[in-house]
């Protein structure tokens, strides 16, 4: 018992070692993807910050005060339905990663139904598409392939068909779900208005320094009208980006914890193997010695109490005449 208990051990422990292993990849792959993703968010900082002074210069001249200004500026008077853009991962194995932010999106969806509000999804990532699909939710569109490393196309994409839909009046307002990268140990699941653009973002300028005064040509209010799109696609590029150094944080972490666990259950495995392997060794030790004590009995020719063989031939044969003669004697009294 103890041996066959030995052996399934023996193959738990390498088991468990193989996926050690994997988590153990899984852990440095996401480590060295982690510092490509911080490069990228720096990468992509002055065009976010050089299109946002653009949009300052252009609030400066006086665009975006006027009446019926752009659509993507001007709330709408009536709320009827929101739209959500929710970015998740195509992939687990990222701890509560996914989970956190589609558990904040359905709760501010749930909100909004409880306004009496229709709502329309936009989701990126397999992980949102296949949850929210379960759950039985109408998906308007679904986008995945490209959350380990956005690109700038996949942003435009993206955000156009968000912007179409707010511009065609499908939706009255949007909110995007998506996860802040901190830090490498801290990231924070945001719900944000993404469309119309906060009016902070246009009318904010710069009170330091000496601003330098531009002519535009054409007006700025066109200008306005070209370069919003471009913000928004900007934004939600940065949002990507975010999402994708979340990810791989959180999948670091969650490979670590189970590496952690795997040397932590071989420990264990290996403290039982060890006590089974001892039990086996006793046994056969206490066999070993009670063979031994029983052939220098043998040898030094003291009585055998327990004998194995009858030795006397008369004995069965005194045995079949008594058993005989009692037959005869019970025959006759008959």
């Amino acid at each position: 018992m103890a041996g066959g208990q030995e052996r399934v051990l023996r193959r738990r422990i390498k088991s468990v070692q193989s996926t050690k292993k994997i988590t153990k990849a899984m852990e440095l792959i996401a480590a060295s993807k982690i510092v490509k993703a911080q490069a990228r968010v720096e990468a992509a900082r002055p065009y976010s910050e050089q299109i946002t002074e653009v949009i300052r210069n252009l609030a400066a001249a006086g665009a975006g005060e006027a009446e019926g200004g752009s659509p993507l500026l001007t709330p709408r008077e009536e709320i009827k339905t929101v739209g959500f853009v929710i970015v998740t991962a195509d992939r687990g194995l990222a701890g509560g990663y996914n989970s956190n932010v589609i558990r904040a999106a359905e709760r501010s969806l749930q909100a909004e139904q409880d306004k009496g509000r229709a709502y329309s999804l936009i989701l990126v990532g397999k992980k949102a598409a296949n949850y929210f699909r379960f759950q039985g939710y109408d998906i308007d569109a679904a986008f995945d392939g490209f959350s380990a490393e956005p690109s700038y196309e996949d942003a435009r994409e993206v955000a156009g068909e968000v912007v179409r839909r707010y511009q065609e009046g499908e939706v009255d307002q949007v909110e995007l779900a998506y996860t802040q990268f901190l830090s490498v140990a801290t990231q924070k699941v945001q719900v944000k208005r993404f469309l119309p653009l906060e009016a902070e973002a246009i009318t904010d300028t710069r009170d330091s320094g000496t601003e330098a005064e531009y002519e535009f040509e054409p007006a700025p209010e066109a200008i306005l009208d070209a370069i919003l799109p471009r913000y928004v696609e900007s934004r939600l590029f940065a949002a990507f980006l975010d999402a994708a150094a979340s990810e791989h944080a959180a999948r670091q972490r969650a490979m670590k914890a189970a590496t952690d666990n795997a040397d932590e259950l071989i420990k264990v495995l290996s403290r039982s193997m060890n006590r089974a392997r001892q039990d086996s060794i006793t046994t056969e030790i206490i066999e070993i010695a009670s063979g031994a004590e029983a052939l220098a009995a043998a040898a030094s020719g003291e009585s055998d109490y327990l004998q194995d063989r009858i030795e006397d031939p008369d004995l069965f044969r005194n045995w079949k005449r008594k058993l005989d003669r009692r037959t005869h004697t019970d025959e006759e009294r008959r």
